[in-house]
């Protein structure tokens, strides 16, 4: 239920008190928003005599807010950008069929881009609207309806579809080695590259081949594809998804490192808060992604 319409405030004023606050002057609020500098002055002091509170704390330099209007615009700043998350997905789909889905880059280009156009091609009301995420983020402040979520199943209030495992592989350029690795434990003698929302993954590489080690040093990246191509020029030895690096080794750009079968790391999977279970394009593209792990 809306609350009621006499405490609900009016977005020019929403965003006149916005613009000050990031912007620090009426006049520069004046300037973002195309309006005149008086206006700004009304538009405030309106709000302020709507909510019997004072906002703004005025003097000669800037305008700065009050301790009251601080908390007031952190508020007024989400509720905006979600309205105008609204207005654009509105406008993108006016048929209403939308998915905001965030993905991990490396698995989302690699892997799922390829496949979307099927699922678009099948479901052309459907809207798939990607963004993408390194590290663990909030479905409340994100605006994502679901999610590529790779590691356990460790979120709360979310439910799961498993996708696949982590299958991966220590890979180089050639030119890197000098002569064959023959065991695990060799590779400690080479540069290892590291990836910064994974940081232990040749900690548990290692584990798996029998090898207790920690405190690996090496060049630290923040995505996979930057660092799959700092291995291609041979700066290191990565521990890259096989999905990742099946084409460059297929080129000669990358060779394994070590030979022998993949490592599993984790899992994929798809989440989405328990409150979207029902919502029909999410429904879909739930059902699309089964079949497409399914060949």
């Amino acid at each position: 239920m809306i609350t009621s319409r006499r405490f609900l405030p009016s977005i020019p004023s929403l965003l006149a008190l916005e613009a000050v606050d990031r912007l620090g002057s009426a006049s520069a609020a004046a300037e973002d928003l195309s309006l005149t500098q008086s206006a700004i002055s009304r538009q405030l002091r309106q709000l302020e005599e709507q909510m019997g509170v004072e906002l703004i704390a005025r003097d000669q330099v800037r305008l700065r807010l009050t301790p009251a209007g601080n908390e007031f615009v952190k508020e007024a700043r989400f509720v905006l950008t979600r309205l105008g998350q609204a207005s654009i997905k509105l406008r993108a789909n006016p048929a209403g069929g939308s998915l905001n889905l965030s993905i991990l880059p490396a698995f989302g280009l690699n892997w799922l881009a390829p496949r979307l156009k099927d699922f678009v091609a099948a479901h052309p009301d459907v809207s798939v609207n990607l963004q993408t995420h390194n590290l663990p983020f909030d479905f409340g402040t994100s605006g994502a309806q679901a999610a590529i979520h790779y590691g356990t199943r460790d979120w709360p209030d979310v439910e799961y579809l498993p996708l696949m495992p982590k299958h991966v592989l220590p890979v180089c350029a050639p030119s890197l080695l000098s002569r064959p690795v023959q065991a695990p434990v060799d590779l400690l003698a080479l540069p290892l590259l590291h990836l910064e929302t994974h940081p232990d993954s040749w900690e548990q590489w290692f584990a798996l081949n029998g090898l207790g080690v920690s405190k690996l040093e090496g060049m630290l990246f923040d995505q996979s594809s930057t660092m799959t191509q700092a291995a291609v020029h041979g700066l290191g030895v990565a521990l890259l998804p096989s999905f990742l690096v099946d084409h460059e080794i297929a080129q000669g750009r990358l060779c394994l490192a070590l030979e022998g079968e993949a490592k599993t790391l984790g899992e994929y999977f798809l989440v989405w808060p328990e409150n979207q279970s029902t919502y029909a394009p999410l429904g879909q593209f739930r059902k699309w992604l089964t079949s497409q792990i399914a060949e």
